[in-house]
């Protein structure tokens, strides 16, 4: 994609790149190859204040599919103080960890394109720039017991001294030409695959064994390959495609994630919508009965209308809409312990579903991608327990025993079943939760980032299963 500098004044600052064009707002207001071509455009101009030529710029940029920083919806932020410092509070333990070699109170930070000049704040500077993607801005903090950003001003061309210009330049031919520069000693390859881990998700979707598969894939396809973390969000822009390895949920940074790759034209497993619809059992459980898609007996409770239907016997399981890995789920076994669990489980949601306790030795998974199977797994009980994973009141938990079959060997209605409960969410990547009760096989859930670990799901095709899954990115991607 084409790369444009905009601002006022071209001739006064030395912005010129390999690749890089820079034309003042008027030339990319009015003239027609500026319209119709894609552009990766940096805004440089004197000011973004609401309503200025910057301002202008980005609004234009962004109604003509351009990608461009910054963003409109970033600059509306910086209206809004409050809205800057509330992110910021995420992220205290790394501003406390940077600055804490500062003696005094008050500490003011420049930053180009997430670069700083120094090292002991370079991950400061790249935080503040992933977080709120302006070229330059200006970050205060002050010492109140512990370190806080207090104020966070965008800075703009005639506000650099001249004995910061040079980092500037420095910063933005690494942004602008960061693939290249980074990659300089290795074969340019087609695509940019990035990766998104989290050392903080307990239950990960895929063990490190099972993102090196995925990681050699990618590249005997023709991608190379980042991994990238929560704070890197800003990052996305460089990629072609995007591949999610974490516990994901709509209330969390990895919605964010996806929709931001859309936004960008990544290609994404998971998207956005598989993530909205996969994440909440109440609106599968009526998508899968509204099409007639076969489900355990089930029944929506309301926060003011709790009275359970004399259909259903004890015992009987009570799940949390967005619970994942065997979270959010509880058996109930009588009367007594059913007020406490629905006070507990309702005080997270207005609605549940209440479900009908089928007990069986395993639970088939079906892993689906673009619509056609790719593995079928059994998983089994935790021992003694009545879950495939088995939580313990310290964090710790147990999972039961696996098996792997060839899908020619499953049984054929099962398959059926599964493509069908996929087809109603998209044609991503999914695994598919099924019980067979007396021979009739009803879903639990769609997973929209099922997992896939080296030995489980792999069992049967091996280093094949990951080159499918890259296969489908490179048949969106062409």
């Amino acid at each position: 994609m084409a790369k444009l500098i905009i601002t006022e004044n071209p001739e006064k600052w030395d912005l010129n790149f390999d690749g890089v064009t820079v034309v003042t707002p008027t030339i990319y207001f009015g003239e027609a190859e500026y319209q119709s071509k894609k552009f990766k455009i940096i805004n440089l101009c004197k000011s973004h204040q609401y309503q200025s030529v910057g301002y202008y710029v980005s609004l234009l940029a962004e109604a003509r599919g351009h990608k461009v920083i910054p963003e409109i919806a970033t600059l509306q932020d910086f209206r809004f103080p409050s809205l800057i410092k509330d992110d910021a509070e995420d992220f205290e333990d790394m501003i406390n960890e940077s600055l804490k070699n500062i003696q005094e109170s008050k500490f003011e930070l420049k930053v180009y394109f997430g670069h700083t000049g120094e090292s002991a704040f370079s991950r400061l500077g790249a935080l503040i720039f992933n977080l709120y993607q302006v070229p330059i801005v200006q970050a205060v903090f002050v010492k109140k017991g512990k370190w806080q950003l207090q104020s966070l001003k965008t800075l703009h061309l005639n506000e650099i001294g001249e004995s910061d210009f040079p980092m500037l330049q420095r910063a933005l031919h690494f942004y602008v030409m960061g693939k290249n520069v980074v990659r300089k000693k290795y074969a340019r390859k087609k695509y940019d695959l990035a990766i998104l881990l989290s050392p903080e998700d307990q239950t990960p979707p895929s063990c490190p064994k099972a993102i090196q598969k995925f990681i050699s894939a990618a590249e005997k396809k023709g991608f190379n390959v980042e991994i990238i973390t929560k704070n890197d969000i800003g990052k996305l822009v460089q990629f072609d495609a995007l591949l999610i390895r974490v516990t994901t949920n709509v209330n969390h940074y990895t919605y964010r994630f996806a929709k931001k790759a859309e936004s960008e034209g990544l290609v994404v497993f998971d998207d956005p919508n598989s993530i909205l619809k996969c994440t909440n059992k109440v609106y599968l459980h009526e998508l899968l009965v509204a099409n007639k898609i076969k489900v355990p007996k089930s029944h929506i409770l309301r926060k003011d209308h709790q009275e359970i239907p004399g259909e259903f016997n004890y015992p009987l399981v009570i799940k949390q809409p967005d619970g994942s890995f065997s979270k959010g789920v509880k058996k109930i076994a009588n009367e007594e312990e059913l007020k406490p669990a629905l006070k507990e489980l309702f005080s997270k949601s207005e609605l549940l579903i209440l479900q009908e306790f089928v007990p069986t030795s395993y639970d088939w998974r079906v892993g689906v991608i673009d619509g056609k199977p790719l593995y079928v797994c059994k998983y089994f009980m935790a021992q003694n327990h009545w879950q495939i994973v088995d939580w313990k009141k310290n964090g710790e938990h147990r999972e039961g025993k696996s098996e792997t079959i060839k899908v020619e060997d499953a049984p054929a209605q099962l398959i059926e079943t599964a493509i069908k409960a996929t087809s109603l969410i998209g044609k991503g990547l999914y695994g598919v939760d099924v019980k067979e009760i007396d021979g009739v096989f009803c879903v639990i859930e769609v997973n929209d980032n099922p997992s896939i670990d080296a030995g489980v799901e792999d069992k049967v095709l091996k280093n094949e299963l990951y080159a499918r899954i890259m296969d489908a990115y490179l048949e969106r991607l062409n």
